[in-house]
């Protein structure tokens, strides 16, 4: 959910194998190491300079310790519009971060005795299908979680992302027939968000509420998240709420909000540092709170912590990582002999992560307002390093270098593309009718394009001419709609109209015997395109 890329995503991804890759300053500790907590003086200088380097308005923090909250904070601003300054009740979309609740209501229901985890999903939802019939039978409720479906990353989260689109979860549970896997059943990793969206489906179908009733009053409620709901439509109180922000084109501004309907139960949460602690507490307390009472029991913890789906990384890095694994709703892996459990989560314009490492009874909450998620990064990692005894490291300077080193190669690529598409351009344009300089859109004969193409899952899109101009328009998805410009051979870019998509993508034709377009292929055009726009997947038939 975005920035997947980063989450789009997922942005843990990329942390993880940053973190595990990449080279940092000297740094020493193992278990047992002497360790010199960060003081509240130092967490603020942390975070101000997280704030500047990486150009973000607002971030929360919160470090849970020993099962006492000893640091709850904001920094910056919730909008660049208002000006309002976070504080440790703002509240941030927590995107893929819901996924550790959707897990948890599940074993709620385990220990209910009203589902098990390898149950298979047709037993609950018998409309369920897969594009492989065997992989439909056989696929249970733990599968839904561990992103080892077959599929490729992201498949099919067009359908939700951007928001605006029409896909009801009934169009999701049919459509997903039509997603192609990539690799074979349970053999390889690959994030995956419409799976959760079928997890919310089976809370709903066996506990007779609907996934967001059940997260607010069997979750919520019993933990005192009094401010936190399900989806931003469902908070009682916007008051104290962030605006999402990106980098349109060289600026960081404030974008529209994701108001989806449909991916809830995969990322659809919005919280504050002061719920979120509650809920950091009640984990790191083996599933109990206040005075004793059980949300679900430690077997169903151990279950939603073990690792279930092998992640690759790299080498083991600053932290002297061995393994790393997707369990149930969260990443798993060591640090420096510690077991780490994680997640983060990216929407339009917001990122964030927690991170618990239950040994040492510690747990991180970075919440922000702008799709960097390197910031939370250096967060995080810091105030661990502090704990873990790591020392002579500088988070926010290798990561801000790693990032620049990102947008550096990215624009290196697209910046060649963009050149192109200018060369090519200039060299069709020509003077019509004695009218100096005025140009039509290319020597090729445009119309062969022109007309309405389907893709089984993602439905029609239509390419007309709107001012002399070619245009890409999504029926389903009002937000994929743009000029394509025109490139090489049969092949244009589209350029969206909401330029913070941050997401242009080609457009591929394949023309038929009469040299008229029967079908297009769509790939992203830079190499951070965030992985929830799967153009890949799609595959466009005239009609």
């Amino acid at each position: 959910m975005r920035k997947f890329t980063l989450t789009l995503l997922g942005l843990w991804v990329l942390t993880a194998s940053t973190h595990a890759q990449s080279p940092g300053a000297p740094t020493s500790g193992s278990p047992g190491a002497a360790t010199q907590p960060l003081t509240a003086d130092a967490i603020d200088s942390l975070v101000t300079r997280t704030l500047k380097t990486f150009d973000v308005p607002g971030i929360a923090v919160c470090i849970i310790k020993d099962g006492k909250v000893i640091h709850s904070k904001g920094y910056g601003v919730r909008s660049l519009d208002t000006r309002q300054p976070v504080d440790e009740n703002t509240l941030f979309g927590i995107a893929s971060n819901s996924k550790a609740f959707t897990t948890a209501a599940l074993g709620m229901l385990v220990d209910e005795g009203r589902l098990n985890w390898d149950d298979k999903v047709r037993k609950y939802i018998p409309e369920f299908k897969l594009y492989d019939p065997y992989v439909t039978e056989e696929f249970t409720i733990r599968d839904l979680l561990c992103h080892r479906s077959g599929m490729g990353l992201g498949a099919g989260d067009l359908m939700f992302f951007p928001d605006s689109s029409d896909f009801t979860i009934p169009d999701i549970l049919h459509n997903l027939q039509f997603l192609k896997p990539v690799t074979s059943f349970r053999s390889t990793y690959a994030y995956d968000n419409n799976l959760y969206i079928v997890a919310g489906e089976v809370v709903a179908r066996v506990s007779g509420m609907s996934w967001e009733d059940f997260i607010e009053k069997k979750i919520m409620q019993p933990l005192g998240m009094t401010h936190s709901a399900a989806s931003y439509d469902r908070l009682r109180d916007s008051s104290d709420v962030i605006d999402g922000h990106a980098n349109v084109e060289g600026k960081v501004q404030v974008i529209a909000r994701s108001r989806s309907k449909v991916d809830h139960a995969a990322g659809g949460i919005y919280s504050s540092i002061a719920d979120l602690s509650k809920w950091v507490q009640l984990h790191l307390a083996g599933g109990t709170y206040g005075d004793s009472q059980k949300l679900f029991s430690p077997a169903v913890l151990k279950e939603r912590w073990s690792p279930q789906t092998i992640i690759p990384f790299g080498s083991p890095g600053t932290y002297n990582t061995h393994f790393a694994a997707y369990a149930l709703g969260f990443l798993v892996n060591d640090v420096k002999g510690y077991k780490q459990i994680s997640h983060t989560g990216g929407l339009e314009g917001m990122v964030t992560q927690i991170t618990m490492i239950p040994e040492l009874q510690l747990g991180i909450i970075v919440l922000t307002n702008q799709e960097e998620g390197l910031a939370f990064s250096a967060i995080t990692n810091q105030i661990k390093d502090a704990y873990l005894g790591v020392t002579g490291t500088d988070r926010v300077t290798e990561y801000a270098a790693i990032r620049q080193s990102q947008l550096a190669s990215a624009k290196h690529i697209t910046d060649s593309i963009w050149k192109e598409v200018a060369t090519f351009q200039a060299q069709q344009a020509t003077t019509v009718s004695g009218r100096r300089g005025a140009p039509i859109a290319s020597a090729r004969d445009l119309s062969i394009y022109l007309g309405t193409y389907r893709d089984p899952w993602l439905g029609e899109i239509v390419i007309s001419m709107k001012n002399g101009k070619p245009w890409f328009d999504s029926k389903r998805s009002p937000k994929l709609t743009g000029e394509m410009l025109p490139y090489k051979g049969n092949s244009f870019i589209v350029k969206w109209r909401d330029r913070s998509m941050g997401a242009d993508a080609f457009v591929l034709f394949t023309l038929d015997q009469r040299g008229i377009a029967s079908g297009i292929k769509m790939l992203p055009v830079s190499p951070l395109t965030d992985f929830s726009y799967d153009f890949q997947d799609l595959d466009f038939h005239r009609i």
